[in-house]
């Protein structure tokens, strides 16, 4: 169910609320461009400065307008395991199909503390579970032998990972033998990822590309990797540019010029530098978009 390019959905706002009709159009525009499965509320959908109840209403309507057209993947996680439930609880009674849990910020658990994070979550919820792994944010890594150990529990049933480590996929394969998906968490790394056996991507670029990111998984999926290289060199300069300043600011000023949504983002994201918008526009129109 969890393959392709799946969308890391940004949250219009109109103001300082959110744009709600902007986001169901979004979750529709998608589905249209291709877009494999949509993710809302990680962190391209600023949760951590949502509050619980926009959190909850943004899984809300992006559940209830793909309408199981495509899978949802509600982000749901927390450095606090209670939390994480409360908002699994929210994600499985909109109807998303799973929830993507990162761990480990800020209280810097070890690799058992992980694994104890991930079975509390998984216990005493039900949904699929996809463990995102992102030491960069996070600070902590999850490894292979635990990641392993989290895949002995049935519903945890793949990962994000944007590490950016090209062993992972490898090593992880060797370990987990039951069907898994292996999601790259870097639409840079989207390609190379695969070649290891990844089966998809959680996406940024998808919010401005949505069916470029959508083919270039497609050929990826069906083992044209000539092609995949050649639209992923046409790729790369959005993959850098929109993360020149701080996400999700860039893939909120490019929706801004296809008209989709806002430009705003809410502190500590602040308004683009000119030149980056400058260079945003002038990528955008090279590949056509705009």
């Amino acid at each position: 169910m969890f393959r392709g390019s799946l969308v890391a959905l940004l949250t219009p706002f109109d103001g300082n609320r959110i744009d709600e009709a902007a986001l169901r159009h979004l979750v529709d525009w998608h589905i249209e461009e291709g877009t494999h499965g949509i993710v809302p509320v990680g962190t391209t959908g600023e949760s951590p400065t949502l509050s619980h109840d926009e959190h909850c209403r943004v899984i809300e309507i992006v559940a209830g307008q793909a309408a199981g057209r495509v899978p949802v993947i509600a982000g749901a996680g927390s450095n606090n395991p209670v939390e994480a439930i409360d908002y699994s609880v929210c994600a499985q009674q909109a109807g998303a199909n799973a929830t993507l849990h990162v761990a480990g910020y800020y209280n810097r658990p070890n690799q058992d503390g992980l694994f104890a994070h991930f079975k509390m979550l998984h216990d005493a919820t039900e949904l699929p579970i996809i463990v995102y792994n992102i030491p960069p944010r996070a600070v902590v890594d999850i490894k292979p032998e635990t990641l392993a150990r989290m895949a002995e529990l049935p519903r945890i049933v793949g990962v994000k990972d944007a590490t950016g480590d090209l062993n992972r996929p490898w090593a992880e394969r060797q370990l987990i033998k039951k069907p898994f998906a292996w999601l790259s968490g870097e639409d840079g790394t989207a390609v190379s990822y695969n070649v290891g056996g990844g089966t998809g991507c959680i996406s940024v670029t998808a919010n401005v590309a949505p069916r470029l990111c959508a083919q270039l998984q497609e050929l990826t999926l069906n083992g044209k990797w000539e092609q995949a290289r050649e639209l992923q060199d046409k790729l790369m300069p959005l993959h850098q540019v929109l993360f020149a300043e701080p996400n999700p600011a860039g893939p909120k000023y490019a929706l801004s010029l296809l008209g989709k949504a806002s430009e705003h983002c809410r502190v500590p994201v602040v308004p683009l530098q000119q030149d980056t918008k400058a260079r945003i526009r002038r990528v955008m129109e090279e590949l056509e978009l705009i």
